[in-house]
């Protein structure tokens, strides 16, 4: 909580602006949850019975209700495994921030978090890899990845990838934000159809 005694006039101000433009900007994204910050078990489990609410009052489906379910716990997994700190705290591993929006036609579920620039090139040849498969591609590389446990030479992460596309049959989208010469922040979207 913001402690305002500490703070001057315009500095409040310009907090409350920040918190209204920011409402603006999620609503006009249709973005229904936000959060940042350390990623734990309770708070996925808090994530998943919010989500739930909300889709129960929107009458989705239950196919769709259970690809949001599985899409959301394997990219909140993701981040709670393979998130880099910013510096050597400890306290700062297993942090990012992620949202959930939805359009008419389909539902958004964003992550981001750090990462080292070491892992970014074979994270992206994964990913790309991922992308480039079709359904059968997808269903072998799945079995490869349980057997072996790695995706390549390097290892890594990839089997929630895979099982993402596998579930939603759309690709990932992801980028990566130069931090700094050490640290890159990566960024993926996964969009499970309302259909």
């Amino acid at each position: 909580m913001v402690d305002f005694s500490t703070y001057k006039i315009s500095t409040i101000q310009e907090f409350l602006n920040y918190v209204y433009d920011f409402y603006r900007s999620m609503a006009a994204n249709r973005v229904s949850l936000v959060y940042q910050g350390e990623i734990t078990h309770q708070i996925t489990k808090a994530f998943t019975s919010l989500t739930e609410s909300n889709m129960a009052l929107e009458e989705e489906s239950n196919s769709v209700q259970k690809k949001v379910f599985h899409v959301m716990v394997e990219c909140l997994q993701n981040i709670s495994k393979h998130a880099d700190p910013l510096s050597n705290e400890v306290s700062t591993v297993g942090r990012g921030v992620f949202l959930v929006a939805k359009d008419k036609d389909e539902y958004l579920v964003t992550t981001g978090n750090v990462i080292t620039k070491e892992k970014q090139a074979g994270l992206s040849e994964i990913l790309e890899r991922i992308n480039g498969m079709d359904k059968e591609g997808l269903k072998d590389l799945y079995k490869q990845q349980i057997r072996e446990g790695r995706l390549s030479d390097k290892g890594g992460a990839g089997l929630g990838f895979i099982d993402i596309v596998r579930k939603t049959g759309r690709n990932l989208e992801f980028n990566f934000l130069e931090i700094d010469e050490k640290h890159a922040f990566f960024i993926l979207t996964s969009k499970i159809s309302r259909e």
